[in-house]
């Protein structure tokens, strides 16, 4: 084990299903119990969803039946009827997790409060610069499988919250007229679409 060191990086030295693994456990300490009450000045998932609103919305009023919309629809009913509210990082994925004396541990949190799915979804677009393995259905399926142990959601909830954020994400992307990154999230969010059908 190094003595330092991103997830990304044990990802190339010991492969996917290992940091992937490392992640789950990640998560699941994160995602423990806590004594303390949750700060106040936490965001609410639905004000980090609004992005994605806003493109779903336009794309509506304009009559087109975009991803963005079946996304926002998904973001909607995940909304409504969460898993468990509670603190979630915000922004897990493989470079916000980092080996160090204490073990593994994650960096950089957002500071959201919702369902904890949400945590689980920006996973399945990192890293950022393998595409290989997030268009990937077989990775898709696996890390589904994995993460709803840790969440103790099914399936289809985890995957439901990764083409929401992959949405999201590609918003943002939108917003700052990114046009290439937008094109790459929402390419994975229709490859974890596809994926979710077959649940």
């Amino acid at each position: 084990m190094p003595a330092t060191g991103l997830l990304s990086q044990h990802l190339v030295e010991h492969g996917d299903d290992a940091a992937t693994a490392i992640a789950a456990d990640v998560m699941a300490r994160l995602l423990s119990p806590s004594k303390h009450t949750p700060p106040p000045d936490l965001q609410p998932l639905r004000e980090r969803y609004v992005s994605l609103f806003k493109v779903a919305n336009a794309d509506r009023v304009a009559g087109r039946a975009s991803l963005y919309v079946h996304a926002a629809d998904i973001a909607e009913r995940l909304l409504a009827d969460p898993h468990e509210i509670k603190p979630v990082h915000g922004d897990l994925h493989h470079d916000n997790i980092l080996f160090g004396p204490r073990g593994w541990l994650a960096i950089d949190p957002k500071g959201v409060i919702g369902d904890p799915g949400f945590d689980a979804a920006n996973m399945f677009y990192n890293p950022l610069d393998r595409d290989d393995l997030c268009l990937n259905p077989r990775r898709i399926a696996h890390m589904a499988d994995i993460f709803r142990k840790t969440l103790g959601q099914s399936p289809r909830a985890v995957l439901d919250h990764a083409i929401a954020y992959g949405c999201l994400s590609a918003a943002w992307h939108r917003e700052d007229k990114n046009a290439v990154d937008e094109n790459r999230e929402l390419t994975i969010a229709e490859a974890v679409r596809r994926v979710r059908l077959q649940f």
